[in-house]
């Protein structure tokens, strides 16, 4: 059997919602809540197939995410981390996060998860301005936010991210300097700030394709990103992804292994895994999933796949080239890391890309350093042209 040569991060998708939000294009479902105790029983019985490959891998970190999983009960949340550690090897420092509408959010919650092992909280706050969480169908106020805050502070959480989302149909600069400058009232931890995707078939997309609301606009967009970005510099944070900012130490570990292109598992419906030299995803729909892990686990098992694998597909050395460059790079202090992408590719990444990397350098959009390759500043907001002057190059 061949071993993981780093530690695993785990992915658990929970797919229900009390309602679909207007932008989300996410494996959710709005009228299933009958259907949550037979789910975390299958959830907790495809842990125990992947325990069937008969070693205990090490895990440094666990994202439960979704949907929303602060639907769950403390009860079923004890249920899976049971599970969890039974199945795997969790580092004593492992960072177990957990995404969750602010609305949910009480401190006798929170201190249950918080005994269980959880100490990572990433709260979906997407705006401050009542007219654009309307926009987005969310059936929070920025009130519910600060609570959420605060019971997340008594629950003794020192790690809280918040979600916010920018350039929005309609929505000015001032919108979203007042939706920055309440974000940075709370006093997180950490910040996630993503510009709009309207994505196809979301109710947000089908508005704007029939001339409801406004398209994006890239011009609003950029200045938007270049005011948070300086905002947040200002106010201590350091930005280390294009869309992500902490203040120091409080990264978020989870994402790292998927922007390092790093092993893990994903495990739910809906979710996706990269571990065992292949990328793979499970069934989508709740029910058949809860079908097809309602027996009892194998006793043998081909890790990383479970009885609920719908696809696999075996990852080449120019898709793993492909992943690597296009997470890489949205790493905005680290980049590529030379000496690993020599040890994983076994060529320097400037000498694998000379014409692109001398190119890029010369419009200041790449910095090119003695241990890494990364974005300039100019560049954050160009990263898909930069990403794609490497990317074309694989199909020469």
């Amino acid at each position: 059997m061949q071993l993981q040569s780093s530690p695993l991060s785990l992915y658990l998708h929970i797919p229900f919602c009390r309602s679909r939000c207007s932008y989300c294009a996410f494996n959710t479902y709005t009228d299933l809540a009958h259907l949550m105790p037979d789910y975390v029983k299958a959830l907790c019985n495809e842990i125990k197939a992947l325990a069937a490959s008969g070693y205990k891998y090490e895990v440094h970190t666990v994202f439960v995410g979704g949907g929303t999983p602060s639907l769950l009960t403390p009860r079923q949340f004890e249920q899976i981390m049971e599970n969890l550690r039974d199945a795997f090897a969790l580092s004593p420092t492992c960072e177990i996060s957990l995404e969750a509408n602010p609305e949910d959010l009480a401190v006798a919650y929170l201190r249950s998860l918080r005994g269980l092992g959880f100490n990572r909280l990433s709260i979906g706050m997407q705006s401050a301005n009542p007219e654009i969480l309307r926009l987005f169908d969310r059936r929070h106020d920025v009130s519910a936010v600060a609570n959420a805050l605060d019971a997340a502070r008594k629950a003794k959480f020192e790690n809280v991210n918040l979600d916010v989302i920018f350039a929005s149909p309609g929505e000015s600069l001032a919108d979203w300097a007042a939706t920055v400058h309440t974000v940075l009232s709370f006093e997180p931890d950490h910040i996630s700030m993503y510009g709009l995707e309207l994505k196809g078939g979301t109710k947000l997309r089908l508005q704007v394709d029939a001339g409801a609301l406004p398209p994006p606009d890239d011009d609003a967009f950029a200045d938007m990103y270049e005011f948070a970005s300086e905002a947040l510099a200002g106010a201590g944070f350091q930005q280390y992804e294009i869309s992500n900012w902490r203040r120091q130490g409080k990264e978020c570990r989870h994402n790292l292994q998927y922007w390092r292109n790093l092993p893990y598992l994903g495990l739910g419906a809906g979710a996706h895994g990269f571990a065992g030299g292949c990328r793979y995803s499970t069934i989508t729909a709740p029910q058949r999933y809860v079908d097809c892990l309602s027996g009892q686990p194998p006793r043998e098992n081909h890790f990383p796949l479970t009885p609920a694998v719908a696809k696999v597909r075996l990852v080449e050395t120019a898709d793993d080239l492909y992943d690597t460059i296009m997470m890489g790079m949205r790493l905005t202090d680290e980049g590529i890391n030379r000496s690993s992408f020599a040890h994983r590719f076994g060529q320097d990444f400037v000498a694998m890309f000379p014409d692109a990397v001398a190119k890029l350098a010369a419009l200041g959009m790449l910095e090119v350093l003695a241990d890494r390759v990364r974005l300039s500043p100019a560049g954050r907001l160009l990263s898909n042209s930069v990403i794609r002057e490497f990317v074309s190059r694989l199909t020469e």
